[in-house]
């Protein structure tokens, strides 16, 4: 009997243990079932510990994700920010350093080209223009070191912020003409130059916060003139209907125009007009860049954009791709900046290397305080290919006797 009695002890704890066996096995399953559902409940999803209804719809970086039957699904968008770029960048020897900006995090990369950028590619007319050198002796010793706001305190104009305007063609060249403006009066007009005036009254560009023509902007500068940034300062709405010209002016003596409204801004008085000679292409070669810069002021650089662009902090700026980069990280758009001087430091990998300084329109956080340096004399990202330039337009009364 006692020998009975054994086994059916045996046989009870035999079927418990089996039994606790199978429900620890289901628990397991049922966690690793979860764990591919990206955390979901019964009812909904979870996401970082926080529950939510099916349908609800969250934001990872520039991809929404729905909840869908007790899963997330995500768009599979190209971001502007890339976290594993940044780290690429950062842990290599590249010379430069990245940084996640907030203001491009959560766009995507078309986003970011197609609204902070905004310069059309170079057109037959100005790809056919003459190059003109420089009148500096041959013999004039260029030296290691130049930046224009040193050689000309006050006169040159520090970079603005376009947000997602894409209206680099108006901030380059209204800051170009004001720097050159103030330079060949000798301090007597300092102004900043309006490129609000630019987006919303060059009729032939007609695309304002959405691309325009560098020769239609200084056609422009010309012809019609801008006023100044503090007449006619920067407007908060983007779109091309959202406002109209608020400046008009008329023919004066000698090609001069002068303005027939008050400014935009009615704080200020002044609404004298500024125009510039027709605008000239500078030699691509390095040397005569630097001579046209050293002698008459800062010129117009337009430049080709990679999406590690965007992330640049500090240091000699090259464009450096992706460790795995993919088909639609590749892409590259027009943008036109200010070269403001020049320099020679060591870079990547220990290296002496000469550098442009550039004034980019992306706001003074961004950058070096809104400026930036890239290789020189190795054409980085086409910043050496077509450089522009123009002659502040002087009445007669304002030049020296």
């Amino acid at each position: 009997m006692w020998t009975g009695y054994k086994i059916l002890i045996f046989s009870y704890l035999a079927t418990e243990i089996w039994t606790e066996g199978s429900s620890l096995s289901g628990r397991d399953v049922g966690l690793g079932a979860a764990s591919s559902r990206n955390h979901s409940s019964s009812e909904g999803c979870l996401r970082d510990g926080q529950h939510f209804k099916e349908g609800s719809v969250i934001k990872e970086n520039c991809n929404p994700c729905t909840c869908s039957q007790q899963q997330w699904r995500c768009s599979q968008h190209a971001c502007l920010v890339r976290p594993e770029l940044l780290e690429h960048i950062n842990n290599g020897d590249f010379g430069w350093t990245a940084q996640n900006y907030s203001q491009f995090w959560g766009m995507t990369l078309q986003e970011g080209f197609t609204h902070r950028l905004g310069t059309l590619p170079p057109g037959p007319t100005l790809l056919s223009m003459n190059e003109v050198t420089a009148s500096l002796p041959t013999h004039t010793d260029l030296p290691e070191i130049f930046i224009s706001s040193y050689k000309w305190p006050g006169w040159t104009h520090g970079p603005l912020d376009q947000k997602n305007c894409a209206a680099s063609w108006a901030f380059s060249t209204a800051s170009v003409a004001a720097d050159r403006i103030a330079i060949h009066s000798k301090g007597q007009y300092t102004a900043n130059l309006s490129p609000q005036n630019l987006i919303s009254c060059c009729a032939k560009s007609r695309l304002g916060c959405h691309g325009g023509s560098i020769d239609r902007a200084w056609w422009f500068l010309r012809k019609r003139g801008l006023v100044s940034h503090a007449c006619y300062p920067l407007l908060r709405d983007p779109r091309p209907d959202a406002h109209a010209c608020a400046m008009e002016s008329r023919a004066a003596a000698r090609g001069r125009r002068q303005a027939t409204r008050p400014c935009p801004n009615s704080l200020e008085k002044s609404n004298r007009i500024f125009q510039c000679s027709p605008a000239y292409r500078v030699s691509s070669n390095e040397t005569e860049i630097m001579r046209e810069i050293m002698q008459n002021g800062p010129v117009q650089a337009i430049m080709q954009v990679h999406e590690d662009f965007f992330h640049y902090k500090t240091g000699i700026y090259r464009h450096v791709a992706g460790s795995r980069e993919e088909s639609k990280y590749r892409k590259l758009r027009s943008h036109a900046v200010k070269l403001t001087g020049w320099g020679t430091l060591r870079g990547a990998q220990g290296k002496k290397e000469k550098f442009w300084i550039a004034a980019n329109s992306w706001g003074k956080s961004w950058g070096e305080n809104g400026y930036f340096r890239i290789l020189r004399g190795v054409n980085e990202s086409d910043i050496e290919k077509l450089i522009i330039a123009a002659w502040g337009q002087l009445a007669r009364s304002d030049q020296e006797p």
